[in-house]
């Protein structure tokens, strides 16, 4: 990020405790955690303004895990990983969940749980080898292994502890319980670690900040170098109809390995997103939010293959700007030889199962140097 001469001849500078940096899911849960849990005086600031990133743009899937199966995580990280990052969605979901009960207005969420389900033959497989595995680590889940909605799958898995919110609410409601001071529209564009502070350098503001939290998922490597590489900022395209007379999925449905999302709205419309793995060329590496045609036509298509039933013309479509870590876990730390510079960012498309729990473990690892565990930035090492 950068800032003009012109734009930051009004700054002020102020001595804060605290500095969360990004208002979208993850800056809002840290901000939250480190005022209710470790009772610092928390300032937000934001280039933009709340959950108007991924965090508001998103499908709203509470899905547990990675986006990947289950066993196939396992395989790629060891089963204790897995395990544990699938606690963390859990744990997640849970403060969600907190966070809408106790929430100053409604919160719209949906325990409808998610279906995974199969495209093609191949992917069948998979979702039997990952029910399996899922059954063997005693997790609640149901497969099927014929299509359970009678659309043209090959398989399924549902999941029912799994839910569809309204994430832009969600954000806000975390947002006004969380206490902190907000400053919006405010581009950070340096950050100056010294011994027992950090001198953080935005448009409006230079802030003298004790600790610094990094919550800019796909914008992190605009911040500093140590994101190149570990966080690649990667398009998504979704749109939803005008409202509909049925219900054509009961779930929070999830397809082709992830590339493919689709739910009923809480106004009654449907929503369908995805299509990226066939344009990857033009959506991996950029952080140009705008309309893809060549995906929107492939959604379009999807829908009519899919969902025949929905005949009710496209009323909106959008686009967001997703965080993908390198190695599909989070990452959470402080930065080389800036101990007061914390991150919790690449959520890899599913910053609702855990960047809650990722923000919680960046913040203790913040304050109090305990390791974030699975998420911790030292497995480069």
């Amino acid at each position: 990020m950068t800032v003009s001469h012109w734009q930051r001849a009004e700054q002020e500078e102020r001595e804060v405790d605290f500095l969360v940096v990004g208002a979208g899911l993850a800056g809002c849960a840290a901000a939250y955690i480190a005022k209710h849990v470790h009772s610092r005086d928390v300032v937000i600031t934001d280039a933009r303004d709340v959950a108007l990133g991924a965090s508001g743009r998103n499908a709203g899937f509470m899905i547990s895990g990675l986006d990947t199966y289950y066993h196939r995580a396992i395989e790629c990280y060891g089963h204790k990983v897995a395990r544990e990052v699938w606690a963390m969605s859990e744990r997640s979901f849970g403060l969600w969940r907190e966070c809408i009960e106790n929430s100053p207005f409604d919160v719209p969420i949906d325990n409808c749980g998610s279906m995974l389900l199969a495209e093609t033959q191949a992917e069948a497989k998979e979702l039997e080898l990952a029910a399996r595995a899922l059954d063997d680590d005693k997790i609640d889940i149901e497969y099927y292994s014929r299509d359970p909605l009678g659309r043209g799958y090959l398989a399924g898995i549902e999941q029912p502890l799994d839910a569809g919110v309204q994430p832009y609410l969600l954000v806000k409601s975390i947002m006004a319980q969380c206490g902190a001071e907000f400053i919006p529209n405010n581009e950070l564009y340096r950050l100056v670690h010294k011994d027992n502070y950090v001198r953080v350098h935005t448009r409006k503001v230079i802030f003298k900040a004790q600790y610094v939290m990094l919550c800019t998922n796909a914008y992190s490597p605009n911040i500093d170098p140590f994101f190149y590489g570990k966080v690649l900022p990667t398009r998504a395209q979704c749109f939803v109809t005008e409202p509909l007379d049925h219900v054509p999925v009961p779930y929070c449905g999830y397809s082709d390995y992830g590339y493919m999302y689709y739910r009923s709205t809480f106004d009654g419309r449907f929503l369908l997103g995805g299509g990226r793995k066939q344009f990857r060329d033009e959506e991996d590496d950029t952080t140009e939010d705008r309309l893809n045609p060549k995906i929107q036509a492939w959604l379009d298509d999807y829908l009519k293959k899919y969902f025949p039933d929905v005949t009710a013309p496209v009323a909106h479509r959008w686009s967001g700007i997703m965080g993908f870590s390198c190695d599909g876990l989070p990452l959470a730390g402080t930065l080389p030889d800036r101990s007061r510079i914390g991150f919790a960012v690449g959520f890899t498309g599913h910053g609702l199962a855990l960047a809650g729990a990722t923000a919680e473990r960046a913040v203790d690892r913040l304050l109090n140097g305990v390791s974030a565990g699975a998420v911790d930035v030292s497995r480069f090492e």
